[in-house]
């Protein structure tokens, strides 16, 4: 674990070092001065300041399969894939901090809440995540992976926004009152799969296997079914540090409930509710009145949420550890077992 980490934090030093050059390829794009101005303030303000978690897979991925001779010679282009990620990512927390009326991000106002900035959020949000499209062409054209990377990254765009469709359909962002007899386990865990595992962790997993020269399928459906299982346990990690987590330390605040949203504890209390509890969550849940959103913490509470989550956190991590050691694909342990340390 402690290697991991290390690795990591000297590892983003290196992508750091690759930001210049994609601040200047993106603000380049248009000769218009106004543009370029707000193009730089876009990528300042929501793509640095993040972990660069995304990015940082891909690498470790990358350096862990493929050849001596592949690795000297990509080592910048990986990075430069990496911060397409990265853009991708920070394109997602825009547009979804807007919908979901979010305050903070990376312990700093939402982007749609800064001056004069509001529902051109959209705008500039699209403005990234089109902004990878020309990156990947620009420096990966004459690779023989080009192709299945753009299509890579085009499928996994609609995936994350099917995902997100699901999410908000369900919420009371759409409706006035979520309709919680809808909320299963198996729609909490479509929106799991497609709006978080697919782009957060299997693209760029996959991404580093297609740079290396992987081919076999064997191998990439075996990386996908390991990765979106890690990926649903990063989204119940992310319900638990909503929920339960502090904005000062995670630089975010939480609004699940008050946004209705189908997160794994709501889905979990509605199984586990006596019809009066379950009464307490079709009055209370999904509304900003801070006394409503209140009892239904406190309803967790009495459910003993926070320990069912331990458990099952455990019980995922032990069955994760088992599935990965047991895989026979070209793919190191390594790679998956290390990114649950990181998660666990």
């Amino acid at each position: 674990m402690a290697n991991i980490m290390k690795w990591m934090k000297n590892e983003k030093k290196e992508t750091m070092a690759v930001w210049p050059e994609i601040v200047e390829d993106l603000t380049n794009l248009s000769e218009n001065t106004i543009v370029k101005e707000k193009m730089k303030k876009i990528l300042e303000y929501n793509v640095l300041g993040g972990k660069l978690f995304r990015a940082l897979i891909l690498v470790y991925t990358f350096q862990l399969i493929a050849k001596e001779h592949i690795k000297k010679n990509m080592s910048i282009l990986i990075c430069i894939v990496g911060w397409c990620l990265e853009l991708m990512q920070a394109a997602c927390l825009m547009i979804d901090d807007l919908q979901d009326k979010s305050l903070l991000r990376r312990g700093k106002p939402c982007w749609y809440r800064c001056e004069k900035i509001g529902l051109t959020a959209i705008t500039d949000a699209l403005k990234l995540e089109y902004s990878t499209n020309y990156l990947i062409k620009k420096h990966l054209k004459e690779k023989e992976c080009y192709i299945d990377l753009m299509e890579m990254f085009n499928e996994i765009k609609l995936k994350t926004i099917n995902g997100q469709l699901l999410d908000l359909e369900l919420s009371s962002n759409i409706k006035k009152k979520p309709n919680l007899e809808l909320f299963t386990m198996d729609q909490y865990n479509y929106i799991a799969t497609h709006k978080t595992a697919y782009y957060s962790i299997f693209l760029p997993i996959t991404i580093a296997m297609r740079l290396a020269g992987i081919k076999d399928q064997k191998n990439f459906m075996q990386a996908k079914s390991i990765s979106l299982e890690i990926g649903r346990l990063f989204q119940i990690q992310d319900d638990f540090l909503d929920c339960f987590g502090d904005s000062k330390v995670n630089g975010k605040d939480g609004t699940d409930i008050q946004d209705g949203k189908c997160t794994w504890f709501v889905v979990v209390a509605l199984q586990r509710a006596i019809p009066e509890q379950r009464k307490i969550l079709e009055e209370c849940y999904g509304f900003w009145d801070s006394k409503k959103v209140q009892r239904v913490k406190q309803l967790y509470a009495d459910l003993n949420l926070q320990k069912v989550y331990m458990l099952y956190e455990n019980k995922v991590f032990n069955l994760l550890n088992i599935r990965i050691k047991q895989m026979s694909c070209e793919i190191p342990h390594e790679i998956f077992l290390n990114l649950l340390k990181i998660f666990y």
